[in-house]
């Protein structure tokens, strides 16, 4: 009978990985699901972007206003207790409206997160 390997992680483990001065994340992944945790300081903004990836968003602690659509014109506060779904393709950002961590899930993996191709972060267009 073969073992089936099952990582059991400690967030306080995981080292933090700075995306930029006010976002840092860490990252656990399986073959077919990504789990983060992200930490955004109060100002701190994910630029517009979208992805192949569908996406919860789960605030634990703050609140982050999302827009959301081709214009980004829907715009909605995720407060801490609340879940966002971003299907798959859907264009949004999102700003933190005060110091906030958060728990994504991506279906599948992001693989620009973990192979660090995630320049939207960095675009100033």
């Amino acid at each position: 009978m073969s073992s089936v390997p099952t990582p059991h992680v400690k967030w306080d483990e995981l080292p933090w990985e700075p995306v930029t001065d006010l976002i840092s994340r860490r990252l656990v992944t399986s073959e077919r699901m990504m789990l983060a945790q992200v930490f955004l300081k109060k100002g701190a903004v994910v630029p517009r972007h979208s992805h192949e990836n569908e996406q919860l968003t789960y605030i634990l602690e703050g609140a982050l206003r999302f827009r959301i659509g081709q214009d980004l014109e829907r715009e909605v506060v995720v407060k801490a207790g609340e879940v966002l779904v971003l299907p798959s393709n859907v264009p949004h950002e999102a700003e933190a409206l005060e110091d906030t961590l958060d728990v994504d899930v991506f279906c599948p993996p992001r693989q620009d997160w973990l192979d660090g191709t995630d320049s939207y972060f960095h675009d100033k267009s």
